[in-house]
């Protein structure tokens, strides 16, 4: 099965993964899907509970003054002070949709900074932390342009800043999801969360809002690209006043935050605005000006989700027309203006339910991280690092999880069945293996070892990979979850942020056998993550406590080339003298392996890194390995 990205990220064509849920895997239906989750931990890591929203007690010793007024927060969960739901921008509702994000308005008085904001306007999803509302209903709403600040307390100056950009493929979660307390104040540094616009309300490029005098941002769709720059431009602004240090900003994110990092590595209008960057299990697929705007029966074809295909969606949805045709006729007689005005009354709700069609568990598809020329350069951001001065070139930290997939193929009904709808069952083991382990290491041979070793072979800039490899789950109602989960897709972030209260179902992975080496191993990645933080090489941890996390060898003489991550019983953390993965070598190693006993078996997992990870055009799926698939055409393979 291809693999979906995320819990966060698992919509078809999604940009951010490296590969996507299959047609089987979206048939698995929301209640059979919450059924799962609630007794076996489907949704283990990235899809717990939401945070609860009600305010905290202010606390009169953390009242700071940023550009725009004076807040007061509230005491940290794990020490430390928090400012929850600042605002970073203007909401950007009615006219100021789909426009380039402003500073807020000034306040008077002291505001009080005690509960996360809304979540932006999205389809209610345990995989996006949201289950107060029911599952692929809509939730939040726009007016959710704020962030979230934890720092150690009063008197601290200087301080790293790291700004957290959450996953969810592009269409869900929010900045509330992980706890910064325990990684600010156990690491000396000032953590930043946020929400930032999704789906259809973040990236939307449509002829109609490029009238006269539009800025050319604003003509590039990429408005969620512009909310990351507006956020960094606030820290610019404000870090001063928690503590941190504008001039030492450290971006972090995971998966398709992973990908929104990658973005601004690549953007022009966030050079100067970061300092060092982390890619956790990113992706690296973007979309052209084309894909985002055009009828998918143009010359150059549309996303099936473009912009004209969802306004034409509208027109039908609410009678104007009776049919795509007629809506296609429609728009095409409309002024300009007009359209822009009928575009921005209809409700967020209703773009969403246009943007619905074919969504995994609130996951859309739909084009995001536009190759504009403008927020973006015109290639993509991959093929942008390390070219000269394109790029913000920073020192990073890139790496995935050993079993990535594995999280996806658990959620397949193709690969698991269901006894009385509950309890999971490999149909076949081997296959299950063979998927997981060759969809995982395309994913990071694509986005981890081809990136750092493009970087460290052009010298400008220093790149360090990691392999995170942590798998001791329990084994609950006989399933073992260390082997049928292991190391999946974001089970790392609970490590990073010191933060392991997921939520009633997700906590279940946390077991008094496990505590001793899961707190020792977060105890490692957040002091590694810091000490980047601090100086731009993770070194030996903050502490100078740590095995040498070496920077990335490119000389291909087998010195060690990235640290996995694991518990002492695992191995412990650890440097690995490893070539490379390429491309060519995980297809090599596909058309070899005598688990796939047959042409069609290898083929349906390159299907897999072509249909769903784009890691293979069309033509070298038909020419792959020794004898290519040309017999197995990509619209009849599984």
């Amino acid at each position: 099965m291809p693999p979906t990205a995320a819990c966060a990220q698992a919509r078809a064509t999604s940009l951010e993964s490296p590969a996507l849920v299959s047609a089987r895997g979206r048939a698995l239906h929301g209640s059979a899907m919450r059924r799962t989750a609630a007794l076996v931990l489907l949704l283990a890591v990235a899809c717990a509970r939401p945070r609860d929203r009600s305010p905290a007690t202010p606390d009169a010793g953390t009242v700071r003054t940023t550009r725009t007024g004076a807040v007061v927060g509230t005491a940290g969960r794990y020490g430390g002070a928090a400012w929850l739901g600042i605002p970073y921008a203007q909401p950007p509702v009615g006219e100021r949709r789909w426009r380039a994000p402003e500073p807020p308005a000034a306040w008077s008085g002291t505001r009080e900074a005690t509960r996360f904001a809304s979540p932006c306007s999205q389809l209610a999803s345990p995989f996006g932390g949201i289950e107060d509302v029911r599952a692929g209903e809509p939730a939040g709403n726009e007016d959710c342009l704020y962030l979230n600040v934890w720092a150690p307390g009063a008197g601290a100056t200087g301080l790293p800043v790291m700004l957290w950009i959450h996953g969810g493929g592009n269409s869900l979660g929010h900045g509330g999801f992980f706890d910064g307390s325990n990684l600010a104040t156990s690491q000396g540094v000032v953590v930043v969360t946020m929400n930032y616009r999704l789906g259809p309300l973040g990236w939307f490029r449509h002829a109609a809002l490029r009238g006269p005098g539009t800025p050319d941002a604003e003509r590039s769709g990429n408005f969620a690209t512009l909310d990351l720059v507006r956020a960094l431009e606030w820290i610019r602004d404000n870090a001063a006043a928690f503590g941190g240090d504008p001039g030492n900003v450290t971006i972090f994110g995971e998966s398709a935050g992973g990908t929104n990092v990658l973005t601004l590595l690549a953007s022009p209008l966030a050079r100067g605005l970061f300092h060092r960057a982390i890619v956790q299990s990113g992706g690296i697929r973007s979309s052209s000006p084309d894909e985002a705007e055009h009828w998918v029966d143009d010359p150059s074809p549309g996303h099936r989700h473009s912009a004209n295909e969802l306004a034409a969606a509208l027109l039908v949805r609410d009678g104007t027309a009776p049919d795509r045709a007629a809506a296609k006729a429609r728009l095409a007689s409309m002024p300009a203006d007009d359209l822009a005005r009928y575009l921005r009354a209809k409700s967020d709700r209703d773009l969403l339910a246009v943007a619905a069609q074919g969504n995994f568990g609130g996951l859309l598809d739909v084009p995001t991280v536009f190759r504009d020329g403008v927020v973006l350069p015109r290639h993509s951001p991959i093929d942008v690092l390390g070219a000269g001065e394109r790029w913000n070139a920073v020192p990073l930290v890139i790496g995935t999880n050993r079993d990535e997939t594995r999280l996806f193929l658990f959620s397949n009904p193709a690969y698991v069945r269901r006894w009385f709808g509950i309890f999971p069952v490999v149909r076949d083991r081997d296959r299950y293996e063979v998927s997981a382990e060759y969809d995982s290491k395309m994913w990071k041979a694509m986005t981890v070892d081809a990136v750092a070793t493009r970087l460290a072979r052009a010298g400008t800039g220093r790149v360090w990979g990691y392999r995170f490899d942590w798998d001791e789950e329990p084994t609950i109602l006989g399933s073992d979850l260390g082997v049928l989960l292991g190391a999946s897709h974001a089970f790392e972030i609970p490590f990073v942020f010191g933060h392991f209260d997921l939520g009633r179902e997700g906590n279940r992975l946390w077991t008094a056998e496990n505590a001793p080496g899961r707190k020792a191993l977060s105890d490692a990645m957040m002091s590694y993550w810091a000490q980047f933080a601090w100086t731009g090489d993770p070194g030996t941890g903050r502490r100078n406590e740590l095995p040498r996390w070496s920077a990335w060898d490119a000389s291909g003489d087998g010195r060690p080339t990235f640290v996995v991550f694991d518990t002492p019983a695992g191995g412990g953390v650890r440097m690995v003298a490893d070539h490379p993965l390429t491309r060519d070598a995980v297809v090599a190693a596909i058309d070899a392996d005598g688990r796939m006993p047959t042409q069609k078996d290898k083929c349906e997992r390159l299907a897999s890194l072509t249909l769903f990870g784009g890691y293979l055009t069309r033509a070298e799926y038909t020419t792959a390995g020794a004898r290519g698939c040309r017999e197995f055409p990509l619209d009849g393979v599984p």
